[in-house]
C-alpha cells in the first residue's frame, strides 16, 4: 500500500487569513496556480484553468470541506491514467496556523518522470512551503 504525502508548515498568519488564502480564487491565482480562473470552496465544484499548452492539463474537483479547516480536491490529468486526492487542513496554534497538506494516490498515476512521486514532493514543498508562505507575509501583518 502506498504511503501518502505528507507536508507541515506554520505560517505567522489566522486561521481564517490562511482559509481565505486556500479557498478565494483570486488570491489561489496569486500562489497556487495562476491558470486558475474559476474555484468555489464547494464540494463537486470542477476547478476551471485556462489551457498554457501543457500536456498535462489539470482535471480537478472539489472533494471535501469543512469552512475554515478542510479543503480537499481530486488531482487528475486529462487523457492520463491515474487519479490522486489532495487535502488541505488547517490547526489553530495560538496566534499561528498549521497547515497539514496529504497527496494521496500518487502511485496510481503512469511510471513517467512527470509523475514521479519526488516530483510533487518538491512541488509541495514549492507551494505551500514557500508560495505560500510569502503570500501571507507579503498580504497580512506577521508576528515574529
Amino acid at each position: 500500500m502506498e504511503t501518502p504525502f505528507e507536508f507541515e508548515q506554520i505560517y505567522y498568519a489566522s486561521i481564517e487569513k490562511v482559509w481565505q488564502a486556500l479557498s478565494d480564487e483570486n488570491k489561489m491565482r496569486e500562489w497556487y496556480f495562476p491558470q486558475l480562473r474559476k474555484f468555489k470552496p464547494v464540494v463537486d465544484f470542477e476547478f476551471v484553468f485556462s489551457n498554457d499548452g501543457s500536456p498535462y492539463q489539470k482535471e480537478w474537483r472539489v472533494t471535501k470541506v469543512e469552512d475554515g479547516r478542510i479543503l480537499a480536491h481530486s488531482w487528475i490529468y486529462n487523457g492520463y491514467s491515474g487519479s490522486s486526492e489532495v487535502t488541505f487542513e488547517l490547526f489553530k496554534e495560538g496566534d499561528k496556523t498549521r497547515l497539514k497538506l496529504t497527496h494521496t494516490g500518487l502511485a496510481s498515476f503512469p511510471h513517467d518522470l512527470h509523475f514521479a512521486r519526488p516530483r510533487f514532493e518538491d512541488g509541495w514543498k514549492q507551494i505551500p512551503g514557500s508560495n505560500l508562505k510569502n503570500y501571507l507575509a507579503k498580504n497580512y501583518v506577521y508576528i515574529y
